[in-house]
Parts: C-alpha cells; structure tokens; sequence
C-alpha cells in the first residue's frame, strides 16, 4: 500500500509542475465570457474606427483633399472593406469547411476572387450613388476619380482585366483587418486549449489525490477493531458463526487492498462487498435493531461492471452516525439493477444534536468528484439532510 501511495505522490507533483506560470494566467482568461456582444461591438467599432481616421488623414494630406471630399472617399473605402470582410469571415467561410481539408483549402482559395468581386461592386455602386448626388473629388490626384468610376459600364468595371490589375490593391487593403480576424481567432483558440488542458490537468490531479485518499483509508480501522472484537468472542464461544465472519473478513480485506485498486470491477463482486461489510457491521448490533440491506434485479448481466467503493463512504457513514437514536434507529440499504442501470438508495437516522455539515465530509466530497470523473452525465446524485435523517438517491449507468 506504502508503495502504490509513493507512486501516486510522485504522479502529483509531476502533474502539478506540468503546467508553466504564463499557460495558467493566459488560460485564466476566458475569452468567451470577455469578449460578450458589447465588447464585440466596441472591437469592431474601435478597428473600423481607427482604419477610418488614419484613411481620412492620408487623403487630407497626401492628396490635398478637402475635409468633405476626404470624409466621402474614406466611407466608400470602408463601406467596400466591411463588406467585403463581414461576408466572407461571417458568411462564407463557415459554410466552405468541409471533413475534407484539401477541399476546404480549395475552396477558400477559390473564394478569393469571389471577394475581390464583391469589393469592386461595391465600389463601382457606390461611386455611381456618389455620382447621382453630385459629388465629385474636384482638386488634386484624384480629380474626377468618383465621375470616371461612375460612367463605366458594368462589364468596363468588373472585367476580367479591370479585376487583374485591381486584385493586388484590393487584398493589400483587406489584408490587415484579416490579419487581425486570424491572430484574434488564434489566440481565442489557444485560450480554449489551455483552457481544456487545465480542466483535464485538474481532474487527473483530483482522481490522483482521490484514489490516494483512498489507499489511505478504503477501511475503518474501528471497524477492524470492533470486528476482530466480535471474532473473538464468537471463538471464545466457539460460536458456529466464527469461520463465516473470518472468510467475510478475508474477502474484504483482499477486495478493498488489491480488486478496488482498477477504475472499474465487476458488479457482483462490488456487491458481495457491500453484503460482507453490512454482515458483518451488523454484528456489532442486537437483533432486534432495523438494519436492512436489500437487492433486487439480481438476474442483471453477469458483466456488467461498476466503478468500486463509490457507495462505501455513505454505506460507513450510516454505520457510523445511525442507529443513535433511542427512539425509532434504522438503516434500510436498498439496492436496485434495472436495464444497466444501478440504483442505490441508503436510509438512516441521525443524532439530531450532531449539526448538519458533520455528516458526509470528505468521504461525500470525493464520491462526487469520482461520479464526475467516471461516469460524467451518466449519473445522478441526491443528498438530503433535514437534521432527523440522512437519504442518498444514487443512479448510474452501468457499462460492460
């Protein structure tokens, strides 16, 4: 036991030291949860906001423009960038990934030109909108530039050569708020990473320190004491019952030291332990104290199989805080295997002068952590304490 102990030390430090301090803080930071619609909004609205202004200094200065003119030919720009970048990051490409990563490469390659097209109508609409009111840059490089788009035809403004000579701009122009999209995307997707392979660190840490736990104490050692008391007045008897408590006694001992160290048992065997342990916890009772211990649906599947002692923390506290009541004590453990599934219900009495948070402790603790690891959405667990009496609903799915 010291040994199997030594190891699953050794197992918690190493998962412990696995993890550097930046991977922690960086998947600290849920970006789901931060990046809510209204920062969502702001973001976009801060980079369309930001691309916009810089666009209207370079016109204002560069090409002498006057602020109205500026103002104008930065919302064409825009408005063709935006549309542009909605479509194809919100629209398009969530519909070309397909199981098929050659074909989704493909077809994003492919929808390159589609957005170079889309960039240049909107252009071109928009200029012959701009033309319709009577705008017109009249000063500088770009004198006439709204008139000239306007009165091409449409095939003059979406030719196949028009298209050629304006693609290299078009991708420049779109590239940065791409690049953008990519290293947000990057980065939300390296957050989600860190975030699972925290979760997952966690959990092997909790299942590491719970079967640690449990190698520590899988039996009472009262209970032992208590038990070799009663063997030994059944010997000094020379009561018939001696031979049967020592092979209960003997089974275990083997089943909790050597059986319940796997992740999962046979059923069958997981029951013959919890017979052993009530037999012989009963032992330390008079007769005549309501202690029942009931199973049903004993024709289930031979294989079916069970994660072990999940139930021996509430079957020990019942034991352990029942029958202390003068009047009316009980325990009724009642067990039921129905179509693969395990119901287990446990019954008791408690002292009410014993405060509430006492009962159940670590031993309660771990088993959820255990239900969460092994059998996560495959089982239900119900824990009532009204300060007379303690009752346990437990449901699990079995697996062969």
């Amino acid at each position: 036991m010291y040994a199997s102990l030594a190891i699953f030390t050794v197992k918690l430090n190493t998962l412990l030291l696995s993890t550097s301090y930046f991977s922690e803080r960086f998947a600290a930071m849920d970006i789901d949860q931060l990046y809510t619609t209204k920062a969502r909004v702001l973001l976009h609205g801060l980079m369309w906001s930001v691309f916009a202004i810089l666009l209207f200094i370079s016109y204002k200065i560069a090409y002498k423009l006057t602020g109205v003119e500026s103002l104008l030919l930065t919302l064409r720009m825009t408005m063709n960038n935006m549309t542009v970048f909605y479509f194809f990051w919100y629209l398009l490409l969530p519909k070309l990934f397909t199981p098929k990563r050659l074909l989704t490469v493909l077809l994003i390659v492919m929808s390159v030109p589609v957005c170079i097209y889309l960039w240049m109508t909107v252009n071109y609409l928009i200029s012959i909108a701009y033309a319709q009111v009577g705008f017109e840059v009249m000063n500088g490089e770009l004198k006439g530039v709204v008139s000239k788009a306007a009165e091409q035809s449409i095939t003059e403004a979406l030719g196949f050569r028009r298209v050629i000579s304006q693609a290299f701009i078009v991708i420049t122009l779109l590239s940065p708020f791409s690049l953008v999209k990519i290293v947000f995307e990057i980065t939300k997707m390296y957050s989600k990473t860190l975030q699972l392979q925290k979760q997952q660190l966690e959990l092997e840490i909790q299942n590491v320190q719970i079967e640690k736990d449990f190698l520590k104490s899988q039996l009472n050692p009262h209970f032992l004491f208590n038990t070799l008391n009663n063997l030994y007045g059944l010997t000094i008897r020379k009561d018939d019952a001696a031979p049967e408590v020592i092979l209960n006694l003997s089974d275990i001992m083997s089943y909790s030291l050597y059986e319940s160290n796997t992740e999962k048992v046979l059923l069958e065997r997981e029951l013959a332990f919890m017979k052993n342990y009530v037999e012989l916890e009963r032992m330390r009772y008079p007769a005549d104290k309501p202690i029942v211990f009931h199973i049903t649906g004993e024709e289930y599947d031979s294989k079916l199989f069970i994660a072990p002692l999940l139930t021996f923390p509430f079957i020990e506290n019942a034991f352990k805080y029942g029958l202390k009541r003068m009047k009316d004590p009980f325990i009724h453990i009642n067990i039921t295997i129905s179509n693969n599934t395990f119901f287990f219900h446990i019954k008791n009495d408690i002292d009410a002068m014993m405060e509430k948070r006492e009962f159940g402790g670590i031993g309660l603790a771990n088993t959820r952590k255990r239900l969460q690891l092994i059998y996560p959405g495959q089982h239900e667990l119900t824990v009532n304490n009204d300060g007379k009496t303690f009752d346990i609903h437990l449901k699990i799915v079995l697996s062969k």
